[in-house]
C-alpha cells in the first residue's frame, strides 16, 4: 500500500511540482493551502509524512507543526519544511516545533524524494 504525503503550500503551482515528484516516487499525495487546511486534512486522511512551507496565510508552517505535534495521534508524524527561509534562527524554530528536515527552495525533486524516503518509514 502506498504511503500518503500531505503537501502544504499556499502556491498551487508549487504543490503541483512537489506532488508530481512524490507521485512519480510511488506516494499518494493530499494537498492543503495553509496550516488550518492542513490540520483538517490530517484528521481526514491517514497521513505518513508532511511536507510544509513556512510562509503561508491564515496559519504559517511553524505554527501548524506546533499545533500538529500537540495531538497524540500526530506527535511522531515526520514533517519536512520546504521553504525559501534559510536563516538558522528559522531552522532552529522549525526544529523546536518538531520539524525533522529542512529543505530550501529552489530544490531538486530528487533531494525531496530522498528525504521523504528516509523519514517515511
Amino acid at each position: 500500500m502506498s504511503k500518503t504525503i500531505l503537501v502544504v503550500d499556499d502556491s498551487g503551482s508549487f504543490r503541483t511540482v512537489v506532488k508530481l515528484a512524490l507521485q512519480k516516487a510511488g506516494y499518494t499525495v493530499v494537498e492543503a493551502g495553509d496550516g488550518l487546511e492542513a490540520l483538517k486534512r490530517v484528521s481526514e486522511h491517514k497521513v505518513n509524512l508532511v511536507v510544509c512551507d513556512v510562509n503561508m496565510p491564515n496559519m504559517d508552517g511553524i505554527t501548524f507543526v506546533k499545533e500538529l505535534k500537540q495531538s497524540a495521534a500526530h506527535k511522531f508524524l515526520p514533517v519536512i519544511m520546504l521553504t525559501t527561509e534559510a536563516q538558522e534562527s528559522k531552522k532552529a524554530e522549525g526544529k523546536a516545533a518538531g520539524a525533522r528536515a529542512w529543505i530550501t527552495k529552489p530544490f531538486q525533486p530528487s533531494q525531496l524524494v530522498d528525504a521523504v524516503n528516509r523519514l517515511c518509514v
